[in-house]
């Protein structure tokens, strides 16, 4: 699908902030459209998030990235930067920004403000969990992505941003090798308590979590979790994500906001060992069996999957690739009854459909379920997260 973007330009206290909007295919202004706002981590620019905004458009949101005002890196592009310097910016200047962008959004004559998501990376995830909790149901849904909830941590620890100074005598300004901070950013924020600033919000959550990001300890975001109503936030801890993702992680996250958005609830998550490989060429087709093993551990059900489920994978040069994996699970169901699921998860124009079939009476619903399907790939292992409809 072809996706348009423009630039905009909107403004928080005289400052300018720079941004892009991408649009849907056949975008019509006189259409009413969802709308997301994305916003960059730390030292970031708006084309940092280009990528998602193209995916969120392809779902038919209308999407915008920007520059928080003072918070781009020294060598980024100057016609990339918002105004502002970097000794003036803080946490909650840059929730000043994004409440800027977000009422520049609303009032568009082509953007649902009934519908209106906020998403954000790292340091962005932090100000967009910050700036819903003053929007209340302004904000249809939130999404974080390994958000930087140890940034008061880090403060009282004297080490925002990578540095390295005292935490008690605090310098005018704040060396962070890319870009340097004034002490108001540290003033700002090691008093606060992250967590009851985010509760104030009460729509959906989900939070994606890197088990191995060394600098947001995914601890944090097992605590945020806990923090807002039972069954608000829905956390997602991926194996192998560290504070960064590959092309592949990236798919794996977008694909898990769509499930997101489009209310379905992970009802199964299956980890996956992969145990040996067989090919084999027949003319232009290339054919490969992947087995594998691995379990199951949810409300829904508990068990491993009996040794070997196959991948079986076709690829053919010009003809998109034929995939499906078939494998059983024995376990106990969330009644603690002995059970055994069957799962063939297949390849289907752009996503992946799995099919169960089950004799738990409790789980007999999943035999009809409309069920879709994430996979998360990462050095021989793989995460596949099933969803459903709740």
């Amino acid at each position: 699908m072809s996706i348009e973007s423009q630039l905009f330009t909107c403004k928080r206290d005289g400052l300018l902030i720079r941004g892009a909007q991408y649009l849907p295919s056949n975008f019509r202004e006189e259409k009413s459209y969802p709308a997301v706002i994305i916003s960059h981590g730390f030292t970031g620019i708006y084309t940092d998030v280009d990528d998602f905004c193209r995916d969120f458009a392809q779902m038919g949101y209308v999407a915008f990235g920007f520059s928080f005002c003072g918070g781009s890196r020294f060598d980024a592009a100057a016609d990339l930067k918002s105004e502002g310097e970097t000794t003036d910016m803080t946490i909650l200047t840059e929730v000043a920004d994004l409440l800027a962008v977000k009422e520049y959004v609303q009032n568009l004559p082509y953007t649902d403000n009934s519908n209106l998501v906020l998403v954000g990376f790292s340091q962005g995830g932090f100000v967009s969990g910050l700036a819903a909790a003053k929007c209340g149901d302004e904000i249809r849904k939130l999404i974080m992505v390994f958000p930087a909830l140890c940034i008061p941590d880090h403060a009282r620890r004297g080490c925002l941003g990578g540095a390295n100074y005292d935490a008690d005598n605090v310098s005018e300004e704040i060396d962070c090798g890319n870009i340097v901070l004034g002490k108001i950013f540290h003033d700002t924020v090691v008093g606060m308590d992250p967590y009851l600033e985010l509760s104030a919000y009460k729509g959906p959550v989900l939070i994606l979590q890197g088990l191995e990001d060394q600098i947001v300890d995914y601890s944090y975001a097992i605590r945020a979790q806990a923090n807002y109503e039972k069954g608000q936030c829905h956390l997602q801890l991926i194996r192998l994500m560290g504070h960064g993702y590959d092309a592949e992680q990236q798919k794996s996250l977008v694909a898990s906001m769509r499930q997101f958005l489009a209310d379905r609830e992970e009802i199964l998550t299956i980890r996956v060992v992969i145990t040996r490989c067989e090919s084999v060429e027949e003319g232009e087709v290339n054919k490969s069996d992947v087995y594998f093993t691995g379990y199951c551990d949810t409300g829904y059900f508990r068990g491993a999957i009996v040794p070997e489920g196959c991948d079986r994978q076709e690829y053919a040069e010009g003809k998109p690739p034929k995939l499906k994996a078939e494998y059983t699970l024995l376990g106990n169901d969330c009644n603690g009854d002995n059970c055994s699921i069957h799962i063939v998860n297949q390849w289907e124009r752009d996503e992946w459909r799995p099919v169960i079939t089950t004799q738990s009476p409790t789980l007999a619903w999943l035999n009809d379920a409309d069920l879709t399907a994430v996979l998360e790939f990462g050095k021989g292992e793989l995460t596949v997260r099933i969803f459903a409809q709740p």
